[in-house]
């Protein structure tokens, strides 16, 4: 089983490794580094389907349950990536990433941008997934974990895809006729409801494909949706968002009675009224 590991973790890392260097190139040629936000859901779905590949070559793992996950993350991977393609079309550079740059692609040069976010998002991508592409080779322990874990990433899909139509819906309306603020729907309850079902997704593949296999992978591979969870609230996620969003006017008030990540009841309203700042999504 320690061969199949190996095989499984290095194809899948080259899997990576071309994605990202094929996502530097086309960044360098359209002076954009936020394509990388449409390659970060293909690279997993790759890398998933790489797995249950070697998986069914080998003759390893459980392999009714490494194509489910390949499935599951096929459709949330091929889903996210769409609709950031379609969100960006026709937009400017993300100044998130101007900003972790320190300026353009063209004034700061592929080379700090390959350091600083293509290699980065690589090997993130590639750590996360080991629940998924380790759990490919290795025998179903607990078949209950993998339906509980399907659950928990069907909820997790439903939090992302109706928080993206929903923010969709918002931004479609004439800015004259639509509120300072998306707070209704599942906006009422988190400032990132997307980025909650994002985690959830997560989450639940580690279940099905990590904890499912046994405690010792479970174990071993517990840190992929810890990471998955603190990129989307702290690093690259919300929590950077927010440093914009906070500089809108009203945007204070409505962090102020709205959780960041998980969904909760809104805090009262008290003084702080209805008004907000309009709503960008990663």
């Amino acid at each position: 089983m320690v061969i199949d590991l190996l095989v499984v973790a290095g194809a899948t890392a080259g899997v990576a490794l071309v994605v990202m260097t094929v996502t530097a190139l086309v960044a360098r040629t359209r002076d954009r580094v936020a394509v990388v936000d449409v390659a970060w859901g293909l690279v997993l779905v790759l890398m998933a389907l790489a797995a249950a590949v070697v998986a069914t070559v080998l003759g390893a793992g459980t392999l009714w349950r490494s194509w489910l996950v390949a499935v599951l993350v096929a459709v949330w991977g091929l889903r996210l990536a769409w609709h950031i393609r379609r969100r960006a079309q026709g937009a400017g550079e993300d100044p998130r990433y101007e900003e972790m740059l320190g300026g353009t692609l063209a004034e700061v040069g592929l080379g700090v941008a390959v350091r600083e976010v293509f290699a980065v998002q690589g090997v993130a991508a590639w750590f996360i997934a080991l629940p998924v592409t380790l759990g490919a080779v290795v025998e179903v322990a607990w078949w209950p974990v993998v339906l509980a874990g399907a659950l928990i990433w069907g909820v997790g899909l439903l939090f992302e895809a109706v928080g993206d139509a929903q923010l969709a819906a918002y931004r479609r309306r004439p800015r004259d006729e639509r509120p300072k603020v998306l707070d209704t729907g599942l906006w009422r309850y988190s400032r990132h409801p997307n980025y909650f079902g994002d985690a959830c997704v997560w989450w639940g593949l580690w279940l099905s494909a990590g904890l499912a296999s046994g405690w010792q992978l479970g174990l071993g591979t517990l840190l992929g949706p810890v990471a998955m969870t603190y990129f989307l609230a702290f690093a690259t996620g919300a929590r950077l968002l927010e440093r914009s969003m906070m500089r809108r006017p009203g945007y204070a008030e409505y962090a102020a009675r709205t959780s960041m990540f998980i969904p909760l009841p809104p805090r009262s309203r008290g003084s702080t009224g209805a008004s907000g700042a309009s709503r960008t999504h990663r």
